[in-house]
C-alpha cells in the first residue's frame, strides 16, 4: 500500500495500546437506514453511459457503518428493511458474514432491494444514479421495529436518507426516541444525497429537523455549506454558531485526506489526515464514522479526554484512508489489524 504520514503522537499512542485493548469487548452498535446494492463501473473515469460493465457491490451508509464496526472487532447490529428478493437476501447474509446482528432486519415482499450506480470520476469521486420507486428500504414500520436490540444499544447511529419518507421516517423517529430513553448515544451522519429528496429546501428541513437530538454530529465540508445556504465551511463561528447545539457532546467536520476537525463544548481542535493514492471514495465516510464509534463504543468517556478524542479520531483517519484504496465500500472496510498494521509502517517511513 503506497501511503506517506508522519507519525503522530496518536499513531504511536494507538500502536502502543493495541495490546491493552485486544481483551476488551466493545458495547453494541445499532444502525439504522438504508441497505442497498452499489453497482459500479469495472474501469474508473467513465460516465454511467461509457462504462462497458458493473460490478455489484453491499452498499448503504448505516449498513457499511454496521460491517465496519464488527470488521474492527466492535459488537454491531443494523436495522433497516430489502426486499424479499435475492439482493435483499444476499445483503443479509453478507452481515451474517460479518458477525453483524441482523435480528432487526424484515424483508418486503410487496418491494424491492434498492439500486445505486455510482460513477468513479478519475479523480476518484462519485457520483449516484438511484433505483427506489419505492424501494423496500422506505417501508419500514415503526411495528417492525426491534424494541429489545434499541435497549440494548450503547449507540444508536443513523443518517438521513430514511427521512425521505413516511413509514419509514415515523420507524426512524420512533427508534430514535426509544434508544434515547434507555440511555443511548445518538449518533448522526447526515450522508446528503440531494437527488433522493424532492428538493434542496426539503432536504435541509428534513436533515436540521432531528439535528438538536443528536449527541454526535459528523458533517462534511459540502454538507456546512449546504446545510448553512453556502457560508464558509472553514470557519468556526459558523460551525459553533449555526450547527453547534446545547445538547451536542460532539460535533466533527471531516475534511476528506486532509483529518477533520473536533467540536465540544470544553475544547476544539484538528486531527491531520493519512495521505494515500486514492482508488475509490465510496465508504471512506463511513469508515470513519465506524473507526470512531467503535472507539466511542469502547470506552464513552473519550468525550471529556481530548488526548483520548484525538486519538480516536486519528484512528477513524486511518480506516477512512485505508478503505480509499480499494473500489466499493464493504469490500474495502479495514479490520483492526489492518489499520494498525497500516500505523506501524506509517511509523517505520
Amino acid at each position: 500500500m503506497a501511503h506517506s504520514a508522519t507519525p503522530s503522537v496518536e499513531s504511536n499512542d494507538l500502536i502502543k495500546e493495541d495490546h491493552k485493548e485486544t481483551t476488551q469487548t466493545s458495547s453494541l452498535v445499532v444502525s439504522f437506514g438504508e441497505m442497498l446494492i452499489d453497482f459500479v463501473p469495472t474501469v474508473g473515469g467513465v460516465s454511467l453511459a461509457e462504462a462497458p460493465a458493473f460490478k455489484k457491490s453491499p452498499g448503504g451508509a448505516p449498513a457499511n457503518v454496521a460491517v465496519g464496526i464488527s470488521r474492527l472487532g466492535g459488537s454491531s447490529a443494523f436495522i433497516g428493511k430489502v426486499g424479499a428478493d435475492e439482493f435483499g437476501y444476499m445483503l443479509a447474509d453478507i452481515l451474517k458474514q460479518n458477525n453483524v446482528d441482523t435480528s432487526g432486519m424484515r424483508f418486503d415482499s410487496n418491494a424491492r432491494t434498492a439500486l445505486a450506480f455510482v460513477t468513479l470520476r478519475s479523480d476518484g469521486e462519485r457520483e449516484f444514479l438511484f433505483f427506489r420507486n419505492p424501494s423496500a428500504d422506505m417501508l419500514l414500520h415503526e411495528s417492525e421495529l426491534d424494541i429489545d436490540l434499541l435497549k440494548k444499544a450503547r449507540i444508536f447511529h443513523y443518517g438521513s436518507i430514511s427521512l425521505i419518507d413516511d413509514p419509514c421516517k415515523s420507524a426512524h423517529i420512533a427508534a430514535m426516541r426509544i434508544a434515547k430513553s434507555s440511555g443511548c448515544i445518538l449518533s448522526y451522519d447526515p450522508n446528503l444525497r440531494l437527488a433522493l429528496w424532492p428538493s434542496a429546501e426539503a432536504a435541509r428541513n428534513g436533515i436540521m429537523s432531528i439535528w438538536d437530538q443528536a449527541d454526535v454530529i459528523k458533517i462534511s465540508e459540502e454538507e456546512i455549506t449546504f446545510l448553512t445556504g453556502g457560508d464558509d465551511p472553514y470557519d468556526d463561528d459558523v460551525v459553533l454558531k449555526k450547527l453547534f447545539h446545547r445538547n451536542l457532546k460532539l460535533l466533527i467536520v471531516t475534511e476528506g485526506s486532509k483529518g477533520c476537525r473536533y467540536y465540544t463544548k470544553e475544547f476544539r481542535g484538528r486531527v491531520g489526515g493519512v495521505k494515500v493514492k486514492p482508488v475509490d471514495t465510496t465508504g471512506a465516510g463511513d469508515a470513519f464514522v465506524s473507526g470512531f464509534l467503535y472507539s466511542i463504543a469502547s470506552d464513552p468517556s473519550i468525550f471529556q479526554n481530548e488526548k483520548s478524542l484525538r486519538k480516536a479520531l486519528y484512528f477513524a483517519n486511518v480506516c477512512g484512508a485505508i478503505t480509499v484504496t480499494e473500489r466499493g465500500a464493504i469490500p474495502s472496510l479495514p479490520t483492526k489489524e489492518a489499520v494498525l498494521q497500516f500505523l506501524l509502517e506509517a511509523a517505520v517511513i
